[in-house]
Parts: C-alpha cells; structure tokens; sequence
C-alpha cells in the first residue's frame, strides 16, 4: 500500500460520517466557510494575492494551477476551440527500471489529461484561483452559452473535484507511459505498454501498466453535475486500479459541501500560521503565491520536489526526476522562516530512505561508513547505475550535494530545536556524509588538509575547491558541535583555507571566476552556509569583493542567481540592491539567454519547467523581514527605503522563535519574540531611541545591552514586547498601504 493511500485511510473515516450526518444529497453550491476568529487579516492579505485570468491560458506557463503534494493539475487550452485540457500529474507516479540512470530509468511518467468539452467554441473566460481556499472557480462562455465551475484537488485524499453548472462532457486522454528526456537515452529503451481503457462500477479509467510490475490507474466519473477523478499509483502491487476506482466512487458519495469544508479548513488553517505584508503588493503577493505553491507541490509526507514539482508538462522535456546539486537544496529553506515545518520533505525524505545512500557511493568506496547523493535521483533517494564522484577521479562530480541537503536538515533543526532530527536524521547522515569526503583529504607540504580535484558545479575543475571546501568545513563544525571527536576536530583545524585571489574566493586553487557563473558555488561559505558574515568586521572585504565581482557578470545567470544575490545582498546590509535584484526576476525581465519568470509565476528555461527559481526569490523576500544567524534574531535587516510600511507575524527563527513586527514612517515601532524552546534570545530590534521590554502580560522584563541588541533570558513559552519607550503597541498583524499600483498574477 502506498503512503497516498494511507493519508486516504486516515482521511476518510471522518469524511464519511460526516456524509452520514448530512444525508447523501448533491448540492453544488459550496457552503459559506465562518470567518476563523483572529485570522482575517491573513485571509484578506492571501484572497488578495489570489490569481486571475481574462484570457485563456495556452500552456504549463500561464496556466492555474492546483495540488497537494501528490496530485497536480492544470487547466488551459484543448485540441479544439470547444475544449478545456486539465493536465493530470503525480509526484509518485514514476518508472522502475533502475537498471537505467534515474532520469531515464526511475524517471517521473506522464499521465494524460482530462478533457472539459462544450457544445461551443470557447470565446471568454473569467476565472479565479483563490489561494486561501486552494479553488479554482469562474466562467467559461462559449458560441453556445456559458458554464460555471469550482475546481480542486482534495487536500485530504488526493482527488481532484469539479462542480460544473452548465452542459459539459467529460473524458480522458493517457499520454505515452515513457520517459520524455533524450539526453543519454539508451538504444534498447522502450515505452510501458499501452494502457487499457474501462467502466467498473460507474467509474471510467485508464489503467497504465509498468514493465517492472505494478503501475498506475486514472479513474473518473460524473454524478449530478459533480465530477471526481483520482490517480493511483502502485509497485510492486497491482491494486492502482482498484484503488483509484473506490477513491472516485468514495468522493462522489461524500456531499460537496463537506468535501469542501475540510479542504477548505486545512488550506485556512495553513495560511494562519505566520504572515508578511509589504508595500509593494507585486512583491508580496508573489510571496503569498510561493507560499501556495511550496503547500501545493510539497508535504513531509510527499515526496521530496522534483523539477517540476506535482506537475509533469505536456510536452515533457529533460528534468524528468529530481536534482539534488541545488535545486532541491534552495527550494526549501523557505519553509522554515514561513514557520511551515509541516512541508519539509528533505528530512523525512533523507530518514525514510536513509538504506538507499551508501548506494549512491561507487562501489569502490562503500565501507559501510559513507553516504553521498548522486543527481539526478528519485523521490526514494535512488540513482540508477550512477555515482557520486570520487575526488582526483574524474568524472568526480555530485560530492557536495548530500551535505548541502545535510545543510537542509540542520536549518530545520535550528528552526524547531527539535532534537529528533537532530539524533535520528542529521547527526547519523551527516556523519557519513563528511566521512566520504574525508578519506579523500590529503595531508599536503604546509602541514594543511588538501582535497584532491572536484568539480565546481557547472562552472570548472579545480583543486581544493571553495565550494566542497566550505561543505567540509560547515559539516565538521556542526558535527564538533554536536559531540567532541578528535578527527573533525584534526580536520577543522588543518583544513586548507579558501584560495583567494584580487577578485575575492577563487573557484578552486589556480582556478579564478572569469567568465558569467549562474551558481554560486564558490560563494557558498557566506550564503547559504554563513561560515562567514556581515557580522565579522574582518570579513567584509573579502564577501563584498566575491559578491561584487560575481554579480558583475550576469550573461550566464539563472532565475536563481537573482533570488540568492537579492539574499546575500540582505545578508550584507544593503536592502536597496537586494530589492533590485528581486524585481528584476519578479518584473519576469529576460534571464540569460532565454528563461523567464512566468505568467503563472512558474518559470521558465528554454521549454523546461523549472520550480526551484521563484522558491528561492520567496525565500528572498524572507531575508528582508527577519535573518537568525550566529544566534542573533534580527528584525527588519533589510528594508527598502521605498517600503516605510511592513507587518510580520510569526515569522520562525534559528531558536525556534517566533516574530512578530510592525514598521511605519520608515522606522520599526514593535517587536514581540515568542520563544518556543526556551533558547537564549539575542534580538536586534532595529528599535530607535529607548525602549520598553515587557512580557505579554504587560510586566517588564530584564534584560541586558549588547551592542544594538539586547539578551533577553526567556523561558520555553514566554513572550517579550519590545517598544520604544511610553508605548503600549497594538501587536496584530496587519496589511500594510500599498505604495503604487501592480497587476495580478496570471492573465488579468
């Protein structure tokens, strides 16, 4: 049984009495969900980020869409004027041939697509896609009249919903069961067998079948202007057929009404939990739809993103399984700032499949006591015949990517201070993981830990490359943090030091950035690692000369490149360029040589869907609100001077805090820190001129002047107010005045 269908199990008992308890009637018209007490400002702030479109859309790119983690869809354009196409797609659906590399063997399958079709030709439509109730609703008219609809994919089980009111049919087309990527596609591949197509029941489907056993069945049917359709995806077993069947037919027996209430009171609820607001309203309801999007495509019970995340484009292309050198590693530190713990899918995934690592390792190296990842990969951490590189050994690519995934699990833990992940996923991954890159160090001529020849991803071969340098350092540090051991600290201590040259950190020894790089590799030590910082007086000429020079060149730069300057440039005090570099990915300008920012707000490289881009620009604007390291909270570090207004709230920090903050006139007027785990809060306020420090109660509280921050010794549960002095703030969020006028994501 897949974990799909166990989420279904768990769901569904409750569902079906609440059906009892209603009756078995089939209203379409959706319920009026009661205003949650304290939450209406999140639902004004997120309705106003909603999606809309006055044209319809033609593809994966400009298209709405909807998930939840598991099942994608997407609507737009069909084969003919009169249709609709919902492009279905799975997370799990996906080969088992592993005898292949994984972007072939173990690749992510296309399914098919509903088809909506009208007695006309299709001449207008009008359609929201509001995310605080993850729907889809609108108008189509047509030559022949007009229809109504709400659309979802059920957060609970899994299945997408419509309510149509108007005349309509619908069906479904399978697409080819293979790989759609060429590069290094063998000769001997072949297609799965075609599908078989039936009725059990009332439900029509598709059954698809896998040369390695099992595979997966698209089922539908329609009852009194509802329709459910439902993908179910088994191996080895062979039950998908029968498991996608009672799924319709379970969906179609539960009142809409109550099918709506609990998608509706997850997506609500999951809104509520922190909030940003922001003056530029492009900015922050780009925000908001990245939040939908990370929610929509990952859960810590699904799988791990994919390129693509939930959905699988029509015409397919080459990332057809997941990347784990960087696109899998930026796109979730958004989940921590945004306190959405709940869709962190690295360390579940990294724990859950923990067995499949060492084979990521040559064989050669595998001793029992080194782990690596190799890209790409699938969802269960598996690579086909490929290996992780071997330093000195070419090809000896891959060897950071499972630290830097390690680098995930550890912003996790400090986010939560939860200390399971930290005994049970990182400190038993990570060992392993620094394990195989430490046989390779050797002891050179100055007494120093060299690493033999590595490749500096997608830019050059190098010598002691800053890049894994900085991941042995990172893990070796948080190891010794964790438990005192002799060898890391032999290893911290003779690891050779980054080679520097006039333009700051080199690629590697003897290897200098010459040309336009779209990582940034070998800035890895400052952003994300933060080895070094802003902080340290010392080492701010050596970060500004590394970042300006890298940011000097940008011919070559990737949507990513954007959101993780616009980051470092935050890290580094200077708001007004990390906003530039934001708004030259949101205002969707050309990004090298042809990728864009979407209308949707997917992105774009050549005609490959990319998800990690607009992820990483989420977590952009997060670095502006709030930064947490070296254990210093710090409010508002980055603020535009254009941007006098902003409203956090339960924004997570490194401590497990969470904070709450309001700015006007251009200066910060509150703060209020929530400790979770009783961790010592060091807060730079940014509060001008003398303050007030009292505890939610009203009472003051002690505590100490560091600098421009204060230390504030509170206990697990506690909450401190900080104001300027005489003041008795208003603590709740808000949504701030808009300072100028933007259009909607979309096609408004």
């Amino acid at each position: 049984m897949t974990e799909l269908s166990r989420r279904t199990f768990l769901y569904g008992t409750g569902a079906a009495v609440g059906a009892s308890a209603l009756g078995a009637g089939t209203s379409v018209a959706a319920p009026t969900i009661p205003d949650t007490s304290g939450h209406r400002v999140h639902r004004d702030v997120v309705q106003d980020a909603r999606m809309e479109w006055r044209r319809l859309p033609a593809n994966w790119g400009d298209s709405p869409f909807l998930a939840n983690g598991f099942l994608g869809v997407q609507v737009y354009a069909g084969r003919t004027p009169n249709e609709l196409k919902l492009m279905l797609s799975h997370s799990e659906v996906q080969d088992q041939r592993e005898h292949w590399e994984a972007a072939i063997g173990l690749s992510r399958l296309p399914i098919g697509y509903l088809t909506l079709r009208f007695a006309g030709a299709i001449t207008a439509v009008d359609w929201t896609l509001d995310l605080w109730n993850a729907e889809l609703t609108g108008s189509v008219t047509t030559t022949q009249g007009s229809a109504t609809f709400t659309m979802l994919v059920h957060n609970a089980r899994s299945t997408f919903l419509a309510s149509v009111r108007g005349a309509v049919t619908w069906g479904f087309q399978p697409l080819e069961s293979s790989t759609t990527r060429q590069i290094r596609r063998p000769a001997d591949y072949t297609a799965n067998p075609a599908p078989t197509l039936g009725t059990a029941n009332g439900v029509s489907y598709a059954a698809q079948p896998l040369h390695a056993g099992g595979g997966y069945t698209t089922a539908w049917s329609t009852r009194d202007g509802r329709f459910a359709a439902h993908v179910a995806y088994t191996h080895p077993a062979e039950t998908h057929t029968s498991d996608a069947i009672r799924e319709v037919r379970t969906a179609l027996a539960i009142p809409f009404e109550v099918l709506l209430l609990q998608h509706r009171r997850w997506w609500n609820a999951y809104y509520a939990k922190s909030l940003v607001s922001v003056p530029d309203k492009l900015v922050q309801r780009f925000y908001w739809l990245q939040l939908y999007k990370m929610a929509a495509a990952t859960r810590a019970d699904a799988p791990v993103i994919s390129e693509w995340g939930p959905w699988f484009p029509e015409q397919g292309n080459s990332w057809t399984a997941v990347w784990w050198n960087l696109n899998v590693q930026i796109s979730y530190p958004l989940v921590n700032g945004s306190n959405h713990h709940e869709l962190d899918a690295v360390t579940t995934t990294l724990k859950r499949y923990e067995h499949h690592l060492e084979r990521n390792v040559n064989p050669a190296y595998r001793d029992g006591n080194s782990y690596a990842i190799c890209h790409p990969g699938d969802r269960t951490l598996r690579s086909g015949p490929r290996y992780c590189g071997v330093p000195g050994v070419a090809p000896n690519d891959h060897t950071g990517n499972l630290l830097w995934a390690c680098h995930n699990v550890w912003l996790g833990y400090r986010h939560t201070m939860d200390k399971k992940i930290l005994k049970d996923v990182l400190f038993p991954i990570l060992t392993k993981a620094v394990n195989y890159y430490a046989r390779f160090l050797v002891e050179g001529a100055d007494g120093k830990l060299h690493l033999p020849e590595t490749r500096s991803p997608e830019y050059a071969n190098a010598t002691d490359t800053t890049y894994d340098l900085s991941l042995i350092r990172w893990g070796v540090r948080t190891l010794l943090s964790i438990e005192e051991n002799p060898r890391w600290r032999d290893v911290l201590n003779r690891l050779v030091p980054y080679h520097l040259g006039p333009n700051g950190a080199l690629i590697g020894k003897d290897v200098a950035l010459n040309d336009s790089h779209r990582h940034f590799s070998h800035l890895l030590w400052f952003y994300p690692l933060r080895e070094l910082t802003w902080d340290m007086a010392e080492h701010r000429d050596l970060i500004a000369t590394t970042f300006d020079h890298w940011v000097s060149r940008r011919e070559a730069w990737a949507g990513y490149s954007y959101g993780a300057a616009s980051a470092m440039a935050s890290a580094m005090g200077r708001p007004e360029e990390a906003l530039a570099f934001l708004r030259h990915f949101l205002d969707r300008k050309q990004v090298g040589a042809n990728a864009v920012l979407t209308e949707n707000s997917f992105y774009r490289e050549g005609g490959n869907l990319a998800i990690e881009s607009p992820l990483m620009s989420g977590q952009a604007v997060l670095e502006m609100m709030v930064q947490s390291h070296n254990d210093v909270v710090r409010v508002f570090p980055s603020v535009s001077q254009t941007w006098a207004e902003a409203s956090i709230s339960s924004l997570r920090t490194q401590g497990a805090f969470l904070v709450d903050a309001s700015r006007s006139g251009g200066r910060t007027d509150w703060v209020q820190v929530h400790s979770e785990a009783g961790s010592p809060l060091v807060l730079d306020h940014g509060i001008t001129g003398e303050i007030d420090v009292r505890d939610s109660w009203g009472r003051r509280l002690d505590h100490q002047q560091r600098g421009s921050a204060i230390v504030l010794p509170l206990r697990r549960g506690q909450t401190a107010v900080v104001s300027r002095k005489g003041t008795r703030p208003n603590v709740a969020p808000r949504d701030v005045t808009a300072n100028g006028s933007s259009s909607r994501w979309g096609l408004p």
